[in-house]
């Protein structure tokens, strides 16, 4: 059994790196990007890297509010995207 938990945390830890190497990358992206479309891009991106670091992070703590926090995380990223390219696209969000 002892060996199904060292596999569990090694899996872990490369997940929490592959996904913070993701943010720093979209994060140059972000700063870097040539176009709004790009920026808009890597913002949806760092929100999903972002979702899925709080759910490994409850997965590693065997904490379930961590997956209730990673739906508000899913929820405020899909809204924030959807408003900023209706800004990007029309300069203004409510009609």
């Amino acid at each position: 059994m002892s060996t199904a938990v060292a596999l569990l945390d090694i899996a872990l830890a490369i997940t929490f790196v592959s996904l913070a190497l993701g943010q720093i990358l979209c994060m140059v992206r972000l700063v870097l990007g040539p176009t709004p479309g790009d920026r808009i891009l890597a913002l949806d991106t760092m929100v999903i890297m972002a979702l899925g670091l709080v759910i490994v992070l409850g997965i590693q703590l065997g904490v379930q509010i961590y997956f209730e926090v990673a739906l508000l995380i899913a929820m405020l990223g899909f809204v924030s995207t959807v408003a900023l390219a209706r800004f990007i696209l029309r300069g203004d969000i409510i009609e």
